[in-house]
């Protein structure tokens, strides 16, 4: 456990004095209403933060070799009589097998560790069922969004945060104290009516990344049926050449870096139509359209997927070399060098151009990567906001312009010979470089001096059809924000 974490309250409900009299001493006992594994993780976690444990079980013959030796496990009516706080580590199913106790429960805390099976699933949430069928307790809901794993590894291993809400600022405070001491990071979410929003959050299988993820895969499926056409199938039915044997590596490698690209260029589209839609209303304050106002939300994770597709395709390309097929190309190459008495096949301009498109390639790939990490919070949080921008919007932009270099460099002349256009369909770099291109002109388009000054007023707060002086143009170009 860590010291700093616990040296002063991480969540201040009510004034410090009062707080402090539900910080809990070592020793104090706390109990839990069941005994599956949920609950064997907490009683052990408790157990090792210094509190007594109590579990009350329907059968505490059969469950007490379930829980270390410390633990006292016995029956539901003795835990509900001898502990003030209790853990109800029960379905809601069985919430009303605790009616019996309602005497006993009366004025004592309840904390609700349930979740549900699907979101939504019933129109009064677990914990507001409970405070229902128990009107005389304090119920509090918390937990239930740290799992059984973190609760037996400890913090160190799993997520520290604990949301906990309730009715009862008293209450709050005792599972908050409770929380701390187990090395957790308590976070208030105000009343009992928040506990709906906090039972559906371990229900979340990645919300932010449906969105991205089906577009990562439509555009992967788009580039890899044109490649195959043009680099698999024309060959076969025009040249009577078999050459399926590229489907498995060769025409993902030539489609992935398209999917990074196009990928790379969405980033920083939003951003340019959100500069456009300012300048053309004269104001900050109008709201964005939904699309656009979840487009711009999706940044982050679409520029995650495209650093994931950046890094596939460098692994790709460095396996190149060691598939059988393209050694038994080098060998034929040899072979009808030498039959033509040819000494030396090298190619000035064909030498140049592969290692400038290496070198640009490296190079998108590390600016890719800087971006990846500072998204993460741990090293996000360590960075100022002027850092964090400048990485992500001035160095995200020098990053999409070195990979249209790239592009440029691997297309070179051969978008302009006819040979290369199969089904008379153009390569496909011709066709990820479009979207690029605008974005590039259209940041070129903002940074011209009349109309970067114009959105940098509208961002400082200036509308259009109001006067407004700005007396401090230099300072007023400083401190602004770009897209």
């Amino acid at each position: 456990m860590v010291e700093s974490d616990m040296e002063k309250p991480l969540l201040g409900v009510g004034n410090a004095k009062h707080a402090s009299s539900y910080d809990l001493s070592c020793g104090d006992t706390v109990g839990i209403l069941g005994t599956g594994d949920f609950s064997r993780s907490l009683a052990i976690r408790l157990l090792h933060s210094g509190f007594k444990v109590v579990i009350g079980s329907r059968n505490p013959r059969r469950s007490s070799g379930l829980f270390p030796e410390e633990v006292e496990v016995v029956l539901q009516e003795e835990a509900v009589k001898r502990v003030e706080l209790l853990f109800v580590a029960m379905f809601r199913d069985h919430y009303s097998t605790l009616s019996k106790f309602s005497e006993e429960l009366s004025g004592k805390v309840l904390v609700d560790v349930s979740n549900n099976l699907e979101t939504n699933l019933h129109r009064q949430s677990n914990a507001e069922y409970l405070a229902s069928l128990f009107p005389k307790c304090h119920v509090v809901k918390g937990f239930n969004v740290v799992s059984a794993w973190a609760l037996q590894s400890g913090p160190k291993d799993g997520n520290k945060q604990v949301l906990i809400c309730s009715n009862s600022p008293e209450a709050k405070n005792h599972v908050v104290s409770i929380a701390r001491r187990m090395g957790f990071i308590p976070v208030d979410m105000g009343a009992l009516c928040s506990a709906g929003e906090i039972e559906n959050i371990p229900l979340r299988l990645l919300p932010l990344w449906k969105i991205p993820v089906i577009l990562t895969i439509c555009l992967f499926t788009f580039f890899y049926c044109y490649n195959f056409v043009r680099g698999v199938l024309h060959p076969y039915l025009v040249e009577n050449k078999n050459e399926f044997y590229k489907m498995p590596v060769k025409v993902v490698n030539t489609s992935i870096p398209c999917v990074s690209y196009v990928l790379l260029s969405l980033v920083y589209l939003p951003g340019i139509l959100a500069a456009f839609y300012q300048l053309h209303y004269g104001t900050k304050y109008r709201r964005f359209p939904d699309w656009l106002d979840e487009w711009l939300r999706l940044r982050k994770q679409i520029g995650l997927a495209s650093f994931y597709c950046a890094s596939l395709h460098a692994v790709y390309s460095l396996c190149l070399p060691m598939r059988r097929s393209a050694r038994f190309q080098i060998l034929n190459d040899a072979v009808k060098q030498v039959k033509l008495n040819v000494s030396s096949s090298w190619q000035e301009e064909e030498v140049w151009r592969m290692e400038i498109y290496v070198s640009l390639g490296i190079m998108a790939l590390c600016a890719l990567s800087l971006l990846a990490i500072t998204s993460l919070p741990s090293i996000g949080n360590s960075l100022n906001w002027r850092e964090f921008r400048f990485i992500q919007s001035k160095l995200g932009f020098v990053a999409l312009i070195i990979a249209t270099l790239h592009t440029l460099t691997f297309g070179w002349k051969r978008a302009f010979d006819r040979t290369h256009y199969k089904f008379y369909l153009p390569p496909t770099y011709t066709l990820t470089l479009l979207l690029p291109f605008i974005i590039i002109l259209a940041k070129l388009v903002l940074f011209l001096p009349c109309v970067n000054l114009s959105l940098m007023r509208i961002r400082r707060g200036w509308e259009k059809g109001q006067c407004v002086t700005f007396s401090h143009v230099q300072e007023l170009s400083e401190t602004s924000s770009n897209v």
